[in-house]
């Protein structure tokens, strides 16, 4: 079992910039791919990027491209979203997730954290 926990979720002015961090224990990170998605309450959740478990292929949704950078310190068991440049758009619940491959699909991930919240103000 892998457990995700992530944090560095808060409150943040517009063009303004935040990291969330997920930290993974119980199985070798390493291992896996790591995605990145968020929700907005009511609504379905969304695919923002995705990272190799090794290799550092790294993929964007259109929407988090130039603004959003993935990374990972497997040494660390930690995944890292760095967002800049937020817009109060980018207002949700983030969630990092595991699974075997890169995806930009929900299904494809064993395994998922509690979320972290990140607010934009305009």
């Amino acid at each position: 079992q892998l457990t995700l926990v992530e944090s560095g979720g808060r409150l943040v002015q517009a063009g303004g910039s935040l990291r969330l961090s997920c930290v993974a224990s119980g199985r070798p990170f390493s291992n896996y791919a790591v995605g990145w998605f968020r929700q907005v309450s009511g609504e379905e959740r969304e695919f923002v990027g995705a990272m190799a478990g090794t290799g550092g292929g790294t993929y964007y949704a259109h929407s988090s491209q130039g603004r959003f950078t993935i990374s990972r310190d497997n040494a660390k068991n930690t995944a890292y979203l760095q967002m800049n440049n937020l817009k109060p758009e980018d207002t949700a619940v983030y969630y990092c997730a595991a699974g075997a491959v890169v995806a930009g699909i929900e299904n494809k991930y064993d395994y998922w954290g509690q979320g972290t919240q990140v607010t934009v103000s305009s």
